[in-house]
């Protein structure tokens, strides 16, 4: 069990801190500008349409290319995998594509494996977050992962980053009806650890993030300014804001 220290205020007796991944533990642009940018240009290689159309399928999956930014309502980054397909379905539909499912579906399967074989050009960690992810685990503390990516790829990104054997479940979008910020994944986490929500505590940089931990009535949601949301929007949910995971304290309780 461990105390957080968040600017002046201490959290007090945590036995378990739920992470999301992209934007809190990984960078979040570097890795869905690169995703997101190989599945609109794959799509538009496969369909034989041109340049324009694929910035623009970019951004209606959500990457701001031009700001250099992820867009605020995503999809990416903040919604299930499928949303974001959907929303490149979507615009295709717009431009007199129809029936272009299986094309996107397999797109999106290529991409991952694609990724799978340079983890290294698009996983560049939080600074800090592997020395929160030690400290909270050698002060006994348990520690989850939820995220909107899918689960396996979660595991396989804190394989890369040399902390998956510290982390105690990781769940992604794909294992629950309902994603963020509905509390289904924090849920079946506190159950599978059997760790009460009094003693358990939210870490993440989206809006849908600290909602989460909020709709879950945990103890407190922490929000980081390192990925999708403001200061200003995250003051209207949580009294606990950093700038990065960096700024997390945690000593062991007596």
């Amino acid at each position: 069990m461990v105390n957080l220290i968040i600017n002046s205020d201490i959290i007090e007796n945590i036995k378990l801190v739920i992470f999301d991944k992209d934007g809190t533990l990984m960078e979040l642009y570097h890795y869905w500008s690169q995703m997101v940018g190989m599945r609109a240009k794959l799509i538009c290689e496969k369909l034989g349409i041109n340049e324009e159309h694929e910035n623009n399928l970019l951004y209606e999956m959500g990457v701001d290319w031009k700001a250099g930014k992820l867009r605020s309502e995503g999809p990416v980054g903040i919604k299930k995998r499928e949303i974001v397909l959907q929303a490149a379905l979507d615009y295709l539909k717009t431009i007199g594509y129809e029936d272009t499912y299986n094309i996107c579906y397999e797109v999106f399967r290529e991409v991952d494996q694609i990724s799978l074989l340079n983890l290294n050009r698009f996983i560049k960690p939080i600074e800090g977050s592997s020395r929160l992810i030690d400290l909270l685990f050698n002060n006994g503390c348990k520690i989850a992962i939820a995220t909107t990516d899918r689960g396996e790829r979660a595991k396989l990104a804190c394989d890369f980053l040399g902390f998956a054997n510290k982390i105690d479940f990781i769940i992604g979008a794909d294992k629950v009806s309902k994603s963020k910020p509905e509390p289904e994944m924090i849920n079946m986490i506190v159950d599978t650890l059997k760790i009460d929500k009094f003693n358990t505590v939210m870490i993440g940089d989206a809006v849908t993030d600290v909602q989460m931990g909020i709709n879950a009535n945990l103890k407190a949601s922490i929000g980081v300014l390192t990925g999708l949301s403001t200061l200003t929007e995250l003051r209207k949910l949580t009294p606990y804001i950093v700038d990065s995971v960096e700024q997390v304290k945690c000593i062991k309780t007596k």
